[in-house]
């Protein structure tokens, strides 16, 4: 048995069972789930009626590259929602069974397994990169996003001991679970390490397209690759899913982005590796990937959904709206999270995640201790409900 599956730690929602296990919640209250940040507005129709009209291609075996016309979907969605000029989509694009299992693979790909070989990501941070960085034979290292750097990660707290081991930085721009969005200045600077260090860049955009102003979307990787002068891409991977822009997890549709010279060794790994996308699956994600009305209106519900639940929850505790995404990070006043969220679960039904469980003991401090994080991912009357109920709690 691979010893260093002994490493992994028990996944967030693992913990949360444990943690609610022996509290029974009160019956006269209807269970709301905010724990989960899983998609819950209908999937658009466009999406649907391409799947069920290309059942067909469920007769043959995909290829791993994926077809030319997905590719291309691609390539013009990157251009017209990040400015591109260009972008080759056979090969600098390759499409994914869904931007979590992206992320694993590719760090199996990319990491030449030592005991100085290390992987940084943000912290609180998506359990797959720790668990990705262990099972490729690295350690992982954290850079603490706290209150007082509005959840962004302290880039220049690493040592540069750590960022001479450093072969792959994790970046997630929108953050999960602050929503924190990095600017051009961050990247400047993200680029000048890499290319000083020498280190590969993944960034995490799956939640790239909810944000709460139409005329401002947050800035991606590729655009801010270019904008600062570097439009070869070099070392640069960004990784994003149809998962929360068109409400379809299901589908498990994805792609990465950047550097050809990462892109080439990539594909390579995945023919063997075993994870073409079904035709049928693609024939869907050009539609979803060639329609902008549902991405809108989907925004349009997770902007009321904030601007309902925000202004309740401030009647209690100095919550920050997030710049995007559909997490809310709430601060615990007492800092207990665990605590919170138990007695939130027993006497109000209402199931929330405790912020340490998405993060790691790093400089003294768990910096996930003391928030919960709620998905507004429920109907609106659900969310406000349960938002309701916190304010209760708190008195």
């Amino acid at each position: 048995m691979n010893p260093r599956l002994k490493l992994l730690q028990p996944y967030p929602f693992e913990r949360l069972r444990k943690l609610l296990g022996e509290h029974k919640p009160v019956s006269t209250l209807a269970p709301i789930n905010l724990s989960i940040g899983e998609p819950r507005h209908p999937t658009p129709a466009c999406v649907t009626d391409a799947l069920c009209g290309a059942v067909s291609g469920l007769a043959s075996y995909p290829a791993t590259a994926g077809t030319p016309a997905l590719r291309e979907a691609i390539a013009n969605w990157l251009m017209k929602r990040y400015g591109l000029v260009h972008i080759d989509p056979t090969t600098q694009i390759l499409p994914v069974n869904g931007s979590r299992e992206a992320l694993f693979s590719f760090v199996q790909t990319l990491i030449e397994p030592s005991a100085e070989a290390l992987v940084l990501c943000p912290n609180p941070f998506y359990q797959i990169y720790e668990g990705a960085a262990l099972l490729a034979g690295a350690q992982p290292g954290f850079i603490n996003q706290l209150a007082t750097r509005d959840f962004k990660p302290d880039w220049l707290a690493v040592p540069e001991s750590d960022w001479k081991r450093c072969q792959l930085l994790f970046v997630c721009s929108p953050g999960n679970p602050t929503g924190a969005v990095l600017g051009l200045d961050d990247w400047r600077l993200l680029f000048e390490l890499s290319d000083r260090f020498g280190f590969t860049i993944a960034s995490d955009e799956c939640y790239s397209e909810i944000y709460f102003d139409e005329s401002s979307p947050p800035l991606g990787a590729l655009e801010a690759s270019i904008r600062c002068g570097r439009p070869d891409l070099r070392r640069l991977i960004v990784f994003s899913s149809l998962s929360k822009r068109s409400n379809a997890p299901g589908l498990r549709s994805g792609f990465v982005a950047g550097d050809a010279d990462l892109i080439r060794p990539y594909l390579l790994y995945r023919t063997y590796h075993g994870s073409a996308m079904s035709t049928t699956v693609q024939a869907a994600s050009i539609a979803a990937w060639g329609d902008e009305s549902h991405v809108i209106a989907n925004r349009a519900r997770y902007t009321e959904k904030f601007a309902a639940v925000v202004p309740r929850l401030k009647l209690a505790v100095p919550v920050p709206h997030p710049d995007a995404g559909f997490y809310v990070w709430l601060p615990v006043p007492d800092g207990d999270d665990l605590t919170f969220c138990q007695r939130l679960y027993a006497d109000y039904n209402v199931t929330v995640l405790p912020g340490s469980f998405l993060a790691r003991p790093h400089l003294g401090v768990n910096p996930g201790a003391g928030f919960v994080r709620l998905a507004l991912v429920d109907e609106l009357d659900r969310c406000t409900e349960a938002a309701d109920r916190i304010v209760s709690m708190l008195g």
